[in-house]
């Protein structure tokens, strides 16, 4: 969502002397007056000033990347074309710095701001930047984006930050920022962007804040908020995204929320507690997160009619009543084709399953799950072919397990609690691997089979199963088609800077002179880009293992964007991931080092592994298992902890690798069926007897 925003200034500078003359003439002095007032109050440095504050700068850094080379004084006549700098066109002097995703480890503490009074965009997102934030950034009045976001500043907010008039887009997110929001930051009135999720921020006095009236996107969640819903958001009449999650927010919502934020298209109130019935007049919402509150009452009908919804989650409220009708309805309103993920579970909710929502061709996610339901599940439902996930336990459920093949992602316990459901209890048999084929075409493949004859068929299983024994066969189709930015589905973080199209032509179409290691779930390549930046590159051949099972991909996605989420110093940073056919690529953060069992046992290990850096590599690794297991949510486990999964920068800082592989490939976290793990390092509880 976020924009680019370039302004340009322009400077003017007037020297005038005058020797020799005794009595100007008077209209010398006004002239020169006139002049004064035409000269800009910020005039730029000069270019080798700028220069100078940035090699003092990166002087500091506790190891500065290669691409930072350029950055030197025997480079000053290409100062506009070192990396991470832009300039204005006009002055020839910095107006951008964009040092994002660098692995920067550094503060802002020694950074001179003075030469840098025109500078329109400051970006240090995806370092490791300690410190406070200094006051002295309120000085850069023409800032119009100013992004810390994933990095480890910390202490508070300073409220010079509200002088930045001219500022579009602010990121705070996901710092260790502590005290109370300035309210001088209401005095941005132009921002569009203000980022300050993930913090440990607390509650401020809301009446101090005024309306923000550009703001369209608001993240304050993963804080320590304890008030009721700020009234200055209700003047924020062009929000179009808003995320209170993981908060502790209470008291119940006033109307006005509903009324003046007609434009809303997400709201995030998840892990609040939030009481009182739900909302439901938000006619442009296409994601409602409501879980883990303490929301009472019915479902109000008029959800029905939210036209664009794709996501509704209303798990673990107090809600009772029955499941309204009208949600099945959605397939009749413009633009509801998009709706793909309802949950309801851990209510108190009850009656019986409306048959309507079999109408919900789009859906991939049900949870109906902890209720007080009854009856038989609708026929009508089970011809949702879309449908990737789903659990109908422990209700008062009745009739017939269903097995149909079409729901072999279900998990294992899907009906488990329903003592009077009878059948399969473990839920659905496993389709053939035929299943692979995309559910539209089992479904068309089942109505031709009378006409095509048994011929066709024993063709089409002969093939699958050549293609399941030798899947280096997709690979060859990926060589072939040199089209790497069309793969099938594709997550990468916002702010990366490669595609995967040139990861995969630096690495030479996979050619095993970039492999760098081989691990239980696949091959890792070591990818150096034009940029300079380092990548590895992990490919998962799912077809490759009969020990993995197939991929739920919806389920995979979700994960996926979680991981890429996360973001802590001893935490490898995972960029993304592509697929294409039955493969799987993650994309990683590079590290010198290695793992720590190469380190621990190779050559260098004995040399260079003293006491002190075994034990801040121990420390590192407790920091990190204490962030997957408490501050993440929900809770990440990594089930596989050994001295490979854990890698070293040039510092032996490590970093904890792996943290979401086995969980990715055995996606139902909540029913898991298959030993993920090293013996002699996995939990005594999943060993085998």
């Amino acid at each position: 969502m976020k924009q680019e925003m370039q302004l340009k200034y322009q400077t003017q500078s007037t020297e005038s002397t005058m020797k020799g003359v005794q009595k100007p003439p008077l209209f010398l002095p006004l002239l020169h007056m006139s002049l004064l007032f035409l000269l800009p109050l910020n005039a730029a440095s000069p270019p080798r000033t700028q220069a100078e504050a940035l090699i003092s700068w990166k002087n500091d850094f506790a190891s500065s990347p290669p691409s930072l080379n350029s950055w030197s004084l025997t480079n000053l006549n290409n100062l506009c074309n070192w990396t991470a700098i832009v300039c204005d066109h006009n002055t020839k002097t910095i107006s951008q710095v964009d040092l994002s995703n660098f692995n920067i480890t550094a503060t802002l503490t020694h950074f001179h701001f003075t030469p840098f009074l025109n500078l329109t965009q400051f970006n240090l997102n995806g370092n490791n930047f300690t410190g406070p934030i200094p006051s002295a950034v309120g000085n850069l009045s023409k800032l119009t984006t100013l992004d810390l976001g994933n990095n480890l500043f910390n202490q508070e907010i300073p409220a010079q930050i509200g002088m930045l008039t001219e500022l579009q887009y602010l990121s705070f997110f996901n710092n260790n920022l502590t005290g109370v929001i300035p309210s001088q930051l209401s005095n941005l009135q132009k921002v569009q962007f203000f980022i300050l999720g993930a913090n440990y921020l607390e509650t401020p006095d809301w009446s101090e804040f005024s309306g923000m009236p550009s703001l369209t996107y608001l993240d304050l969640s993963g804080n320590h908020f304890s008030s009721e819903f700020p009234k200055f958001i209700y003047e924020c009449r062009n929000l179009t995204f808003l995320d209170f999650s993981t908060n502790f927010f209470t008291g119940q919502i006033a109307v006005q929320v509903f009324t003046n934020l007609g434009k809303l298209e997400y709201l995030n109130l998840t892990n609040n507690q939030f009481p009182g019935p739900l909302p439901s007049n938000l006619p442009k919402l296409k994601h409602l997160h409501l879980a883990q509150n303490n929301f009472s009452g019915a479902i109000p009908e008029d959800i029905g009619k939210l036209t664009r919804l794709e996501v509704l989650d209303l798990s673990n409220n107090n809600l009772t009543g029955e499941i309204p009708p009208e949600l099945g309805t959605f397939d009749k309103l413009k633009g509801i084709a998009n709706f793909y993920h309802l949950d309801l579970s851990s209510n108190s909710l009850s009656g019986a399953i409306p048959s309507s929502l079999g109408k919900l061709t789009s859906l991939k996610v049900f949870n109906v799950s902890h209720n007080h339901l009854s009856g038989d599940i609708p026929s009508a439902f089970f011809k949702i072919l879309s449908l990737d996930s789903y659990d109908f336990s422990y209700n008062n459920l009745t009739g017939p397990i269903p097995i149909l093949c079409h729901f072999e992602n279900a998990p294992a316990n899907a009906f488990a609690g329903n003592s009077g459901m009878f059948g399969n209890l473990h839920g659905p048999t496993e389709c053939n691997p035929s299943s692979r084929l995309s559910k539209k075409k089992k479904f068309l493949i089942g109505v031709l089979l009378p006409v095509c004859g048994l011929s066709f068929v024993a063709i089409t299983i002969a093939m699958i199963l050549m293609l399941r024994k030798n899947p280096k066969l997709f690979i060859e189709e990926i060589k072939i088609s040199h089209n790497f930015e069309t793969f099938e589905s594709m997550i990468l973080q916002e702010k990366v800077k490669f595609t995967f199209g040139e990861v995969v032509k630096a690495i030479e179409d996979f050619h095993d002179k970039y492999c760098i290691g081989k691990g239980g779930f696949g091959k890792v390549y070591k990818a150096e880009l034009p940029s300079s930046q380092v990548v590895a590159v992990k490919r998962l051949n799912i077809c490759d293992s009969n020990d993995i099972p197939a991929i739920n991909l919806q389920s995979f996605e979700n994960e996926i964007r979680t991981l890429t989420n996360l973001r802590h110093r001893n935490i490898i940073r995972l960029y993304g991931f592509c697929s294409r056919r039955g493969c799987v690529f993650l994309l990683y953060e590079y590290l010198e080092r290695g793992s720590l069992g190469k380190a621990l046992y190779g050559i260098e290990g004995v040399t260079e592994l003293g006491w002190a850096t075994r034990l801040k590599i121990v420390q590192g690794l407790a920091y990190a298992l204490s962030y997957l297991h408490h501050d993440c949510s929900p809770p990440i486990v990594h089930r596989d902890v050994t001295v490979n999964n854990v890698l070293l920068d040039s510092d032996f800082e490590p970093r904890l690798s792996d943290f979401g592989t086995a969980r990715l490939i055995s996606v139902n976290s909540s029913n898991w069926t298959h030993i993920v793990g090293s013996f002699g390092y996995m939990a005594p509880g999943n060993l085998p007897i």
